[in-house]
C-alpha cells in the first residue's frame, strides 16, 4: 500500500501537538475524557436544565436498579427488588423515552449541523458527531430495557427452577451492561453534549424548542 510522505509527516505534527497522548495500551479514562467542558449548570438555558433534570430523576431510578440487581444475585428475586424494577421501569417509559425524543426531535438536529460547522466532526467520508454517537447509544439503551424486562417477565413465569435460573442470571448479565452503558451515556451528555450545546446554539433557539414542546 503507497503512503504519502507528507500525510506522515503530517500526522507525527499533530500527534506531537498533543500534550498526552492515548494508547490502546493505556486508553483514556471514559469519565475523564479529553473533550470535557466545564460549564455552571446555572449558567445553562432552561431547556438543557431541564434535560439535567430529567438525567438526575433516571440516575435515581438507576442505583435503585442497581442495588436491586446486586440483591437478587444475593438472595433471590423478592418485594423488594419487584418494586425497585417497576419503579426503574416506569421511569425509564415516563421520563427517558420522552427525554430521549426532545433530544432527537430537537437538540441533537442543531446541535449536529453546528459542530459540523466548527469541524468537530469525524473526518472520514460519512460524517458522524457526538449526537450520532448519543442516539446509538438510545437505540442501545432501549432495546437492552426490552430485553431484560421481557426476560424477568418469563424467569417469573417458568416453574422449573433450572430454567428460570438459567433466564434470571442472563437478564442480570444484560442489566450489568445497562447500568453501565446509561451512566456512562448520561455523564456524556452532561458534560460534553449539553455545553457544547450551551456554547454552540443560539439561546433563541434553545427557547423555540421550550415553546414547541409545549
Amino acid at each position: 500500500m503507497h503512503h504519502d510522505p507528507e500525510d506522515q509527516i503530517r500526522r507525527n505534527v499533530e500527534k506531537e501537538s498533543v500534550q498526552e497522548e492515548c494508547s490502546p495500551m493505556d486508553p483514556p479514562d471514559a469519565y475523564n475524557p479529553p473533550g470535557k467542558i466545564t460549564v455552571n449548570i446555572e449558567d445553562m438555558h432552561p431547556f438543557l436544565k431541564g434535560l439535567i433534570d430529567d438525567h438526575n430523576e433516571i440516575k435515581g431510578a438507576l442505583e435503585g436498579f442497581e442495588t436491586a440487581v446486586r440483591a437478587i444475585r444475593e438472595t433471590g428475586v423478592t418485594p423488594d427488588s419487584n418494586r425497585a424494577f417497576a419503579q426503574f421501569f416506569r421511569t425509564f417509559d415516563d421520563v427517558f423515552l420522552a427525554h430521549d425524543k426532545k433530544e432527537e426531535k430537537y437538540l441533537f438536529p442543531v446541535l449536529e449541523s453546528e459542530l459540523i460547522k466548527k469541524g468537530e466532526h469525524s473526518k472520514g467520508s460519512v460524517v458522524t458527531t457526538a449526537t450520532d454517537v448519543m442516539e446509538e447509544d438510545h437505540v442501545r439503551i432501549i432495546q437492552l430495557a426490552s430485553v431484560i424486562f421481557n426476560f424477568f417477565g418469563l424467569a417469573s413465569r417458568l416453574t422449573d427452577t433450572a430454567s428460570r435460573n438459567i433466564v434470571l442470571d442472563a437478564a442480570l448479565s444484560q442489566a450489568d451492561e445497562l447500568i453501565e452503558l446509561m451512566r456512562l451515556h448520561i455523564f456524556r451528555e452532561d458534560t460534553i453534549v449539553f455545553p457544547l450545546a450551551h456554547q454552540l446554539i443560539d439561546s433563541k433557539v434553545l427557547t423555540s424548542f421550550m415553546i414547541e414542546h409545549k
